[in-house]
């Protein structure tokens, strides 16, 4: 389905919809090479995930910024490689918040995806009348001493 020249995924419904998380990937001196996109294709085609939106944000020598989104030709090539659907997520306000963060010469790929894998546990939760109260990532350093620690012992 398209509306206003993005294309929506037909199936994305209000009540049967995952949580929605934003990733921002960091590359320092601009060095986007594009080899995370078949891990991101992967995840999306074995339905892990559903990327709905996606942007790249480069900030150059002399701290003028660039934004590239799924529908820019500069960069469609590569990213439409994960999707071909957009469902604009990312407000303007949003990338300049990641362009403010960035160093020169840095750029930063900004992925918000539905973690398709809960969304059935999600509508459970719903449809219980439950409601989620905390949701915390565990910092991967942590999860490496924590692991680290058990084969000391």
């Amino acid at each position: 389905m398209e509306e206003g020249g993005l294309l929506v995924p037909s199936d994305l419904q209000a009540d049967t919809v995952g949580p929605v998380d934003v990733a921002v990937i960091a590359f320092e001196g601009n060095r986007f090479d594009g080899r995370i996109v078949p891990a991101l294709r992967e995840l999306q085609q074995n339905e892990t995930v559903r990327i709905l939106d996606l942007a790249f944000v480069s900030k150059a020598r002399d701290s003028s910024v660039s934004v590239l989104e799924l529908a820019d030709p500069g960069v469609a090539e590569t990213l439409r490689q994960v999707t071909d659907v957009q469902f604009d997520l990312l407000s303007d306000e949003d990338l300049r918040t990641v362009s403010d963060s960035l160093g020169e010469e840095s750029s930063a790929l900004v992925v918000a995806w539905e973690n398709t894998w809960a969304a059935r546990l999600a509508a459970a939760v719903r449809g219980s009348e439950g409601e989620l109260v905390m949701l915390e990532r565990i910092p991967r350093d942590a999860v490496v001493e924590a692991i680290t620690a058990l084969g000391a012992t």
